[in-house]
């Protein structure tokens, strides 16, 4: 569109030059034919599945509700333990830590091991010191095997290793959510345990499929930032 004859035109305004993304390193997720690449821009960091964003370090709000939704839940035990599933940029480990007592114990479960080395080295100023805590086991493979593997032996369970039920990242992950897979997440559980599990946005399915399997279960959906953020769904899910 041209400029009208007799209107006044003014220059535009300088607009600040946007700060690139920096590839920090990449790595093939087993069994996947993407890659994930963590990616940095100033003090932002990201996480992408080829075009999936998966994470990123502004929109922290669900993955801590993660946290602290189970953790509430088990408050008063004396020496509770609790299995992460997900390591991502550590902000439902740090959350946990701050929400359980000194006698805790807290297993990661993260299936890939180049995730692991960001946090120690690219990431290391957002996880701060969660890596060394004394309390802290990181455990370099599937959640499924470390769960099954010591039932029942948990008091919460937190899964945070996809899109959701859906299993967008890995669909090997679909069978921790299926019947099946609730079922031995379940017998893995203590009295009173707590099965949380993070989702990009709600699944009546899954809902149903938890009840099904013997659960209590309360849906919440909370904001990945602040209070205009995107809306996330987790699933509390207690056993009786």
């Amino acid at each position: 569109m041209g400029v009208r004859a007799g209107h006044d035109v003014h220059p535009p305004r300088k607009v600040p030059l946007m700060i690139p993304w920096i590839l920090l390193g990449k790595t093939q997720v087993p069994g996947d034919i993407e890659e994930l690449r963590l990616m940095r821009r100033g003090d932002e960091f990201a996480i992408l599945l080829g075009a999936n964003s998966l994470m990123n370090s502004r929109l922290r709000g669900s993955e801590e509700a993660l946290a602290h939704l189970a953790c509430d839940r088990i408050r008063g035990r004396e020496r509770p333990r609790v299995l992460i599933g997900g390591l991502g940029m550590g902000f439902t480990l740090r959350a946990a830590l701050g929400a359980l007592g000194p006698g805790a114990k807290v297993v990661v479960a993260e299936l890939v091991p180049a995730v692991v080395a960001w946090a120690n080295k690219e990431m290391a100023g957002i996880f701060g010191d969660s890596m060394s805590d004394p309390r802290v086991e990181i455990f370099e493979g599937d959640v499924a095997a470390r769960m099954r593997s010591t039932a029942p032996a948990w008091d919460a369970i937190l899964l945070d290793v996809d899109n959701g039920p859906d299993g967008l990242t890995r669909k090997s992950n679909d069978r921790l959510y299926d019947l099946a897979g609730l079922a031995a997440a379940r017998a893995c559980l203590r009295p009173g345990g707590v099965l949380a599990v993070w989702s990009s946005g709600p699944d009546r399915n899954f809902s149903a499929r938890l009840r099904r399997t013997g659960f209590r279960v309360e849906e919440v959906a909370t904001r990945a930032h602040g209070k205009s953020g995107l809306k996330h769904m987790i699933w509390v899910a207690t056993k009786g």
